[in-house]
């Protein structure tokens, strides 16, 4: 039986015809991660178009303080930092994890991996379904990489849900997403995915 979902694309709440298991009988947690700092971030406003489009039984966090961590330094690792320790409770208290991060030189974003290094020793990723979804369809490199440090980290990457959003170079911003029926309906589809998959290990 095909959920009626309220999202909000063009402009304005309307329904949604979504097939499978988006059951509100179940509260998902999804923290989101974005890769770039930039105040008009294409990569953090595909994030949070996806938090509007999340029905009301999925929640959505947007982490913001990745720009506050301190540059990875194992030394520093037994005295912990509080950003970096937030971050791991917010790991761990998350059902799914969804990232969208900018390719540069071929690589990911020094913010992300900077991260990410900071989190190899603890056990936020570890069986964590992740997501990962690239605004563009030559950022091929840093989605590469990004998935194997992922797995190495023994992440569970949804590679269904992963999907690439042709965002790059088109100035659009968090409403222009939410007004693209394609863009949208993309989205919804790879929440869909996620949550099968995150049902499947409930």
């Amino acid at each position: 039986m095909a959920l009626q979902v309220k999202v909000s694309c063009f402009g304005s709440p309307k329904p949604a015809n979504i097939d499978g298991c988006l059951c509100a009988n179940f509260y998902m947690k999804i923290l989101a991660l974005s890769g770039s700092l930039r105040r008009d971030s294409l990569n953090t406003a595909v994030l949070k178009a996806v938090k509007r489009l999340a029905p009301t039984h999925i929640s959505v966090e947007l982490f913001v303080d990745l720009g506050n961590m301190p540059l990875f330094n194992p030394d520093l690792e037994e005295a912990g930092h509080p950003v970096v320790e937030n971050l791991l409770a917010k790991l761990l208290a998350a059902d799914a994890v969804i990232i969208a991060s900018p390719e540069y030189a071929h690589g990911i974003s020094g913010v992300m991996k900077n991260a990410l290094d900071w989190m190899v020793s603890r056990s936020g990723f570890v069986d964590k379904p992740v997501v990962l979804l690239n605004i563009s369809p030559r950022a091929n490199h840093a989605y590469t990489s990004l998935t194997e440090i992922l797995i190495v980290m023994a992440a569970r990457i949804i590679a269904e849900a992963s999907i690439t959003v042709p965002i790059l170079g088109s100035h659009i911003d968090e409403a222009g997403i939410l007004s693209d029926e394609d863009i949208c309906k993309a989205l919804i589809e790879a929440l869909q995915v996620l949550q099968t998959a995150v049902d499947n290990v409930q």
